[in-house]
């Protein structure tokens, strides 16, 4: 599967609950060929937003999803208490294949980076190069990583999964002392870095 979108909720405050349990529900109308693959609440960084990562089987599969919930009156069954939503289309990077369901946080960070025009073709290479190391025994695992082609572009996102913020930490720290990240190349390809932690919901697939 390669082809994502990342559906962002901001909701009224302390309606995050309420949300999650009509959510839960409108999700499980989505037609053939689309896969939630992780619902998530922000816990550090902009508040009262709710995260959904969905995969699809091909194109006209997620074109289907889209045109149904843009014409339906409120197909999350959340409208009494949103206040911002955005739907952002992404492709998976092909050498990194993301995690199966599972248990794998309870911490996520979410990184998303905007890149300098020519940007995307040497994050790739970069990062091809590096995120075997980087994901192997001595670190910790990515969920994935995925390139923007909606909204602004050159843009990608990066999720990665901890126990806890002390490993995330401890992990950061030795891989950046280590030589084993960031990739090689990779800052004179930064505009800008944006960097959240998120909590999964009760139902989400990845935990």
């Amino acid at each position: 599967m390669k082809l994502f979108e990342l559906l962002t909720f901001t909701l009224r405050v302390r309606t995050v609950p309420q949300a999650l349990t009509h959510l839960e529900k409108a999700l499980n109308e989505a037609g053939e060929g689309v896969h939630l693959m992780g619902c998530w609440v922000s816990e550090i960084g902009a508040q009262n937003r709710i995260a959904v990562l969905r995969g699809f089987d091909d194109a006209a599969c997620r074109e289907r999803e889209r045109e149904r919930y843009l014409l339906a009156a409120d197909a999350f069954a959340i409208g009494e208490f949103l206040l911002d939503q955005q739907v952002d289309d992404y492709t998976a990077f092909a050498f990194v294949e993301p995690l199966a369901p599972g248990a794998h946080g309870p911490f996520y960070e979410f990184r998303e980076y905007n890149l300098v025009p020519s940007g995307l073709g040497p994050t790739l290479t970069g990062w091809r190069k590096a995120v075997e190391r980087r994901t192997g025994g001595d670190y910790s695992q990515v969920y994935g990583a995925f390139y923007a082609t909606s909204g602004r572009i050159p843009r990608y996102l990066h999720i990665w999964p901890y126990g806890s913020l002390e490993q995330r930490l401890d992990v950061r720290t030795r891989a950046v002392s280590d030589g084993a990240w960031p990739p090689e190349n990779s800052g004179p390809q930064l505009l800008q870095m944006h960097s959240s932690a998120y909590l999964p919901a009760r139902f989400s697939p990845l935990r």
